[in-house]
């Protein structure tokens, strides 16, 4: 089912963008050619009998791994290759005006 310039005006309102009329028309076209593109080779597949799945991976419910306390990263070895150090800090040039790097 094709999407109408009603449909279109919705989505519009929706995520307030304000559209003049031809481009209300030019955006339905548009993407009735995507959908037909791009989500139309997908209705092709026979999927009689295959049940949905809410999760790619099954019934996995935690593939997180287990909190492993570690010695900390040396600050040494992460300011190693650092152009600009003060006090065991990153220098980085300021952003928010000034002179200098903070």
């Amino acid at each position: 089912m094709p999407l109408t310039e009603k449909d279109i005006r919705g989505i519009a309102e929706y995520v307030r963008i304000g559209l003049t009329d031809e481009e209300v028309a030019t955006m339905t076209r548009d993407l009735n050619n995507i959908i037909e593109l791009n989500l139309k080779p997908i209705t092709e597949y026979e999927l009689d009998g295959v049940e949905p799945t809410f999760h790619p991976i099954g019934d996995l419910s935690n593939v997180m791994r287990e909190d492993v306390v570690k010695a900390p990263f040396p600050r040494e070895v992460a300011l190693a290759n650092s152009s600009s150090v003060k006090d065991g800090c990153f220098m980085i040039p300021s952003i928010l005006g000034g002179e200098g790097d903070r």
